[in-house]
């Protein structure tokens, strides 16, 4: 596995495998890897000849008040991760060299940015697409891949390539989960013991919902308000939002027709988590086919 920490490298590395016809995989993280990471690094492994994997604690998507200081890192840990799980190529630039003096250019995608997560961090998606556009400008990758937990940043980045006609297929892979059902997430390692008890309730909410919908509820605002009292009464949780909205566009919705995603921001304690499901209500049925396909994002 080679690591690479200059633009200048990497781009020419990049430019040199497009020469060579070979295509490339690329998985962007801000590094301190979990299983959920390296499920994204076997998918690419499996579809296309190179895999790229970049590490960047990325600042643009940090408010002033939140955690860029104390996000975790292990680098080591990381090359050991990558190199075991078949990356070819680390990516790991510096803040200095991604956003050096006199930097002035963002990225916003209008509408699906600006709700859920958008509404609770105003800055955060125009620094997680800047830093996307930038790093696909340098990696060059045919095939990019993210995870479904974080299933609102996964529309934005495919509105962002496809608004910008960037020739790039974005493949959204499963959430992956620890055996008690908590979505993996580097931010998971900041809970206490009790708050880490307690953050199954999003998983154990989100399954009701699941439930709900498959009994025949369709009204959001039922649904929504069961979620509520499930993580009401876990002790640490507070709420940030429940959201319930059209896959595509991140619309609210009222009833739920063909599908929805379900989507919540907690903080148990000062950390916040998110987590999502798709639903489909058996009712739906086109052409005698009942529908229970995945999220297209």
């Amino acid at each position: 596995m080679k690591t690479i920490n200059t633009i200048a490298r990497m781009s020419t590395l990049a430019k040199m495998l497009r020469k060579e016809g070979k295509t490339v995989g690329f998985v962007p993280t801000m590094g301190y890897l979990h299983d959920g990471h390296i499920s994204l690094v076997k998918a690419a492994r499996k579809h296309t000849d190179v895999v790229v994997i970049s590490v960047f604690v990325n600042p643009a998507q940090f408010g002033p008040k939140e955690d860029l200081e104390k996000y975790p890192r292990d680098p080591k840990r990381d090359e050991t991760m990558s190199a075991q799980a078949g990356v070819d190529i680390m990516f790991c630039p510096t803040a200095k060299e991604m956003y050096p003096d006199g930097y002035s250019t963002y990225v916003a995608v209008e509408g699906v940015s600006q709700v859920m997560c958008g509404a609770s961090r105003p800055s955060h998606f125009r620094g997680v697409t800047t830093v996307v556009a930038k790093l696909f400008g340098i990696v060059k990758p045919d095939i990019a891949y993210f995870g479904q937990k974080d299933a609102q940043q996964a529309i934005i980045i495919k509105k962002m390539a496809s608004d910008l006609d960037m020739d790039i297929e974005i493949k959204v892979m499963p959430t992956v989960r620890e055996r008690d059902g908590l979505a993996m997430s580097s931010r998971n390692t900041y809970l206490s013991e009790a708050e880490r008890r307690d953050a199954v309730v999003l998983n154990q909410a989100l399954k009701r919902a699941e439930s709900l919908v498959s009994a025949g509820e369709k009204k959001a605002a039922v649904i929504k308000e069961e979620i509520r009292k499930m993580i009401a009464e876990t002790a640490t949780a507070k709420i940030d939002y429940i959201a319930l909205v059209d896959p595509q566009d991140l619309k609210e919705l009222e009833t739920i027709g063909k599908e929805a995603l379900i989507a919540l921001a907690v903080f148990f304690g000062r950390t916040r988590l998110i987590d999502n499901t798709i639903v489909h209500p058996r009712t739906f049925v086109e052409g005698n086919t009942c529908k229970g396909a995945g999220v297209k994002v």
